[in-house]
């Protein structure tokens, strides 16, 4: 904002002095004598572009509306223009930029570049669009020399656009780092025109254009960044009395505040016996008490500045497991305080229907909820809105999910019957193993969502990079299981514009609904059971989940970040052998990933079996022997090593993990089968040789193939001495 001139001080000084001394006399807020100018540069988006009236809804309309009197905004849009002098219709040529020149902005808002990633652009003048650029700049600067920039980060091009995949999607992404570098250089203020509608696809009807309401957004933006208004300080939806902050690793808290404020962040221990002294203390008779606060000790405290942009954060050092902290964010103008913090060991629980099932619903109920009271073992328990049964949703839950207002809000909470009964089964076993054995706070995070597939909870940049074709008319999309859309179809029947309509099973939606509102709140690592509504195609389950786990440690920052999931338990659906298969086979393709098998858990005729409790500690005997060094405790079943043939159509098999190899039942080991050619298996004989395993079949005298629980629901019963069962495999014989 322009400063206070000398003649509006004068006169302001005046008018209070002339006023009345009334208690009631009404003081002026403001005299405007000269209003700051606002130029907005740009294309057909500045412009308006698309929308009914312009003049009235592009993004520089909207903006003058918020900034008031105050301020003059003008709208210098030009559609299909380029930054780049040497494109199609450069900017700096049109009759829109020399009036900008004219207006001699106070602050000059440049939003260039979405023409430039024409295929006639950017291949073959990219070199020159940061110097093209600043060229821009200091020409505006040359016109008012006190002119304050602000150049936005380009808003998106939707997987929609025709030419996204050939070029179109890339060439964007880099004019995205060369407009970072521009802001560098020319020391402008960089905004992101991205990020706002970047999730909201059914914004851009046409892929590029912003429709009112996302004109909206673009305007909000451009406001606060002037005003550097951000509504003062606060934190992200996982901060709340209760929660559990990871111990043992350096910590970043951030938030926003108002550009410039200073915000203080510490971290204290209530000194109860000492508050308790000095508020028993003995007064002299006729005096009033004294009102003594009660006292902390202080265990850290970081500060930082909010930038223009309203972020901040700070990074806290290592801290011990322990309990009963108080976190305290505070800048002059507010103070937030959290109560009852701990440090400990903190999971994000996610996936479909089987991840969600609640403990109440488990075998174990009876005898597990009343025993459930627990303070070292805290909840934050996602909870959506609205289930995905088969209903047909109302207009405000259709709105509401549009605007990725899925889930309730929440808070963490302590452990008890009350709170663990709602809570995710499988979540509340393995935090319970984890709490034992550890001795310290566990937290879990669950925002598991029932029926979800796989690519609802990827990244929107991961899948425009490897895989757009999955976000095209999902609806009516080979890649998505029909179950899937069916049931998407029918709770948004009644949306008055299907094509713009989101739902929770749409690709990428609950990463955005569901992950990036955790903002990268620190975890240990993540447990994942989900797969039953991405059975029927494997092979893009496998690209899918990749992205999935890559996406996320890349989303926390942490390329190492465990990533323990359940593999699909026995049920009678076709195929599904096929995926256990392929959920086994990745584990060992990607760092840090292990699974826990299910399928003796299984059901044959219910996709959600009841016995959760073994499923929970199984992966919690991963956590404990993978990440806490807890040698003694064995993470997994016998997991298939190697198949040789060792005598006339004699297979031997080889395990890991296979000491005290035994089976469930004590019977015979079952389902085991071999071939001589892929898809001619016969029903093998077995027999266990100390920790190997013997099998043959009658008319397989050259064996090349064995593959064992090769059934939908399968009654395989080979365990190790852990009573840890082994997975449906499928070996080519390699000696």
């Amino acid at each position: 904002m322009k400063a206070i001139n000398k003649t509006y001080l004068a006169l302001t000084l005046a008018l209070l002095l002339a006023l009345p001394l009334a208690v009631n006399a009404r003081v002026p807020k403001r005299i405007y004598l000269e209003k700051t100018r606002v130029a907005c540069v740009g294309n057909s988006i500045t412009y308006g572009m698309t929308l009914a009236d312009p003049a009235t809804e592009s993004y520089p309309a909207q903006l003058q509306q918020m900034l008031g009197d105050g301020y003059e905004v003008g709208n210098f849009g030009k559609s299909g223009a380029t930054l780049l002098r040497h494109g199609h219709r450069p900017y700096t040529e049109q009759e829109e930029w020399a009036k900008a020149k004219a207006f001699k902005g106070d602050i000059a808002v440049i939003h260039l570049g979405v023409n430039d990633t024409d295929p006639r652009n950017w291949p073959f003048y990219r070199d020159e669009f940061v110097s093209d650029y600043l060229a821009l700049i200091d020409t505006l600067r040359q016109q008012n020399s006190k002119c304050r920039v602000l150049i936005a980060l380009l808003s998106p091009i939707t997987h929609n656009h025709p030419r996204f995949e050939s070029g179109t999607q890339q060439w964007h992404e880099e004019i995205q780092e060369a407009i970072k570098t521009v802001a560098r250089v020319g020391k402008a203020q960089l905004i992101d025109f991205h990020k706002p509608l970047y999730a909201y696809p059914q914004l851009l009807p046409d892929a590029v254009h912003p429709n009112k309401e996302g004109a909206t957004m673009l305007a909000r933006t451009v406001c606060a960044a002037i005003l550097g208004n951000y509504g003062g300080l606060q934190m992200p939806m996982t901060y709340s009395d209760n929660m559990v902050l990871q111990r043992d690793r350096e910590h970043t808290i951030h938030g926003t505040a108002n550009a410039g404020e200073r915000v203080t962040v510490s971290i204290t221990r209530p000194d109860a016996a000492k508050g308790k002294a000095a508020n028993g203390a003995k007064h002299k008779k006729g005096k009033q008490p004294m009102r003594v606060r009660a006292l902390k000790t202080e265990v850290q405290t970081a500060t930082a500045k909010a930038d223009m942009n309203g972020y901040w954060q700070v990074t806290l050092r290592p801290q011990r497991a322990e309990n009963g902290l108080m976190l305290t964010v505070s800048t002059d103008e507010k103070e937030l305080i959290y109560n009852n913090v701990a440090f400990g060991e903190v999971w994000l629980c996610s996936g479909q229907s089987n991840m969600e099932f609640m403990l109440h619903e488990a075998a174990t109920a009876k005898r597990d909820i009343p025993k459930a009271k627990n303070p070292n073992i805290r909840f934050f328990d996602m909870k959506a809105r609205w289930r995905t049964n088969p209903v047909e949703w109302d207009a405000a839950a259709l709105d509401s999910v549009n605007h990725l207002k899925y889930f309730k809000p929440t808070a963490w909470t302590v452990c008890s019957p009350e709170t663990a009964k709602d809570f995710s089964a499988i979540a509340y076993y393995f935090g319970a193993m984890l709490q034992d054995s550890l001795q310290c706070a566990v937290g879990l995070i669950c925002n598991a969502v029932g029926g979800s597939p796989t690519e609802a909870w990827v990244s929107r940049a991961d899948l425009d990079a490897q895989l757009p074709q999955i976000l095209r008319n999902w609806q009516n999309n080979d890649f998505v299981q029909p179950w899937v859309r069916e049931r998407a179809a029918q709770n948004t029947k009644l949306a008055t514009n299907a094509a713009a309509q989101r739902h929770p099973y749409q690709p990428c939606y609950l990463y955005e609904s569901a992950i990036e509102p955790l903002e990268q709140f620190p975890v240990k690592g993540v447990l994942w059971y989900q797969g039953e509504s991405n059975a029927q195609n494997f092979t893009t389950h496998e690209r899918l989940f990749k992205m999935l786990v890559e996406g996320w440690r890349r989303n926390w920052n942490n390329a190492e970040m465990p990533f323990y999931f359940v593999q699909l338990s026995s049920l009678n659906r076709p195929g599904w052998q096929w995926f256990r298969d392929s959920q086994r086979r990745m584990q060992s393709e990607l760092p840090n990933v292990a699974m826990a098998v299910s399928s003796d858990m299984g059901d044959s005729l219910n996709v959600h079996p009841t016995s959760k409790q073994p499923i929970g500690e199984r992966l919690a005997r991963i956590a404990l022997h993978n990440l806490y060094d807890l040698g003694n405790v064995v993470p997994s079943g016998p997991a298939i090593k190697e198949a040789s043939v060792v005598g006339d159509g004699i297979v031997r098999l080889t395990f890991d993990y296979a000491d005290g190899l035994s089976t469930a039942d004590s019977k015979h080991p079952a389902t085991f089968e071999i071939a001589e050619e892929e898809g001619v298996y016969k029903p093998a004989e077995a027999r266990i040789e100390g920790n190997t395993v013997v099998v043959m079949a009658a008319g397989v005298a050259h064996p090349r193939f064995v593959r064992y629980g090769w059934q939908p629901f399968t009654r395989a019963n080979l365990v190790n001495s852990a009573q840890l069962p082994a997975s449906t495999f499928r070996i080519e014989i390699t000696k």
